[in-house]
């Protein structure tokens, strides 16, 4: 399963971005996050035109910071003419540090701070999208002391229960996100922001949920949130110029999974929005979405180095398993322990090889700490390198000091060039922020 610029070249080895991944893994040690900047900036304009060549009003897409975010890569976002969606005050000052343009920012976050607040607001970014009535209220009140009229969306909960995992749903009813439509709080939301002089309210938002292969959670979705909009306009005389679908669409993780294209995806959203307009009597209002793994989930590949195999006895045909250790684990990807994810690798310096072999790859934490189980990889040794497909989005992002582990370097590549975007953490980083009480000291 080769993605993006990965290919395998003359000397067997993995190539991405023009690069050899064992030279990187050599030059930069490991682990290592590669990611293929050609790559994600051929999805994001991929993503754009797929949308602006079918759907009927104006279509604004706005990348999901929280899926990878540091400043070089804010900095490639505004270049390709994307918003960016950031989700808290940290995401927020990265941006910002990285001279990303407020106007194009949305702000998100279930129970933002008054300090997260006051900084959206003082930066004047474009949209707050508001998740309930106390930031609202509070919204409203400080965007008064400083003197601005903040635009708004509003989320909304469309009590739609889309099929993927547990923990990766936002749009049933029973979710911490939004404000439910079906008990009519949205609307009671909606009239009260309508009437607070220092909100102007721009329109609504929605998201789903998290990995979808299909299109039905969507489209779903999309029937409810016209409908609403219909009855926004019957309750209060008011067409709200903006409808935010959210993200959510699904990447390949495995070989077997067939997410949409882009392109697909936009036929059928733009196709499920234009019936649901014409059947509700609505207007196409401005179309925001945020995707965010979409762009750049399979533009990264986390490159470790092999340590041990163990060879054990197991129960269960075949009757044993080698586990394969890694440098690195859940402290760089805690998603197999979080959400059961599964994943593609191979051997990169040996890429061409045959995969007649079946390994458990297991992480270095003191935990049951496996990232992918049975995979078949071929013949591995110790000091070999493993490339780990898929890795562009929440590893980097979610990564942790877990065992006081360092959280590794991220380098773009492109055209034979590799570029330091994170430098990997050192001793002293881990002890920063620590700090020794007076009774304590020896």
């Amino acid at each position: 399963m080769l993605l993006g610029t990965q290919r395998v070249n003359d000397r067997g080895h993995l190539e991405i971005g023009g690069c050899d991944t064992a030279e990187l893994a050599a030059q930069f040690g490991t682990p290592l996050y590669v990611m293929d900047e050609a790559t994600i900036r051929a999805n994001c304009q991929r993503y754009v035109t797929a949308f602006e060549k079918r759907y009927p009003g104006e279509s604004l897409v706005t990348y999901a910071g929280k899926a990878f975010l540091v400043q070089a890569m804010a900095r490639l976002v505004d270049e390709e003419g994307l918003s960016l969606d950031v989700a808290a005050g940290g995401e927020l000052y990265t941006a910002l540090t990285a001279d990303f343009p407020a106007e194009r920012i949305l702000f998100h976050g279930n129970n933002k701070s008054d300090w997260e607040i006051r900084m959206g607001v003082q930066a004047s970014v474009g949209r707050f999208v508001v998740d309930n009535f106390y930031e609202l209220r509070r919204l409203d009140a400080m965007a008064g002391e400083a003197g601005r009229v903040q635009p708004i969306l509003l989320r909304v909960t469309p009590g739609i229960d889309p099929h993927t995992h547990r923990r990766i749903r936002t749009g049933q009813e029973d979710t911490k996100f939004g404000i439910n439509i079906s008990d009519g709080a949205a609307m009671e939301a909606i009239q009260e922001a309508l009437i607070l002089p220092n909100i102007k309210l721009l329109g609504i938002h929605c998201h789903i949920g998290s990995q979808l292969l299909d299109t039905k959670s969507h489209e779903d979705a999309i029937d409810v949130m016209v409908e609403f909009l219909a009855s926004i306009k019957a309750h209060t005389g008011v067409a709200v110029e903006e409808l935010n679908i959210g993200g959510g669409l699904g990447v390949r993780y495995l070989e077997s999974q067939n997410p949409p294209s882009y392109e697909t995806f936009a036929d059928i959203i733009c196709g499920t929005l234009e019936k649901a307009f014409e059947r509700h009597g609505v207007t196409p209002p401005r179309l925001l979405q945020e995707p965010g793994r979409a762009l750049v989930a399979e533009a990264g590949t986390t490159l470790y180095t092999l340590g041990p195999i163990k060879k054990v006895n197991i129960v269960e045909d075949p009757g044993y398993r080698y586990y394969v250790s890694v440098d690195g684990g859940m402290s760089d990807n805690p998603r197999p322990q979080l959400y059961d994810s599964v994943y593609s690798a191979m051997v990169a310096n040996r890429a061409g090889q045959p995969r007649d072999r079946v390994v458990t790859i297991a992480g270095k934490h003191c935990e049951t700490d496996i990232l992918i189980w049975d995979i078949n990889i071929g013949d591995t040794d110790i000091g070999d390198i493993l490339a780990v497909q898929t890795t562009g989005a929440y590893n980097h992002a979610m990564a942790s000091n877990y065992n006081r582990f360092l959280r590794p370097t991220v380098v773009f590549v492109n055209e034979g060039q590799a570029d330091v975007v994170y430098e990997r953490e050192n001793l002293d980083d881990v002890i920063k922020q620590d700090r020794i009480p007076v009774r304590l000291k020896k």
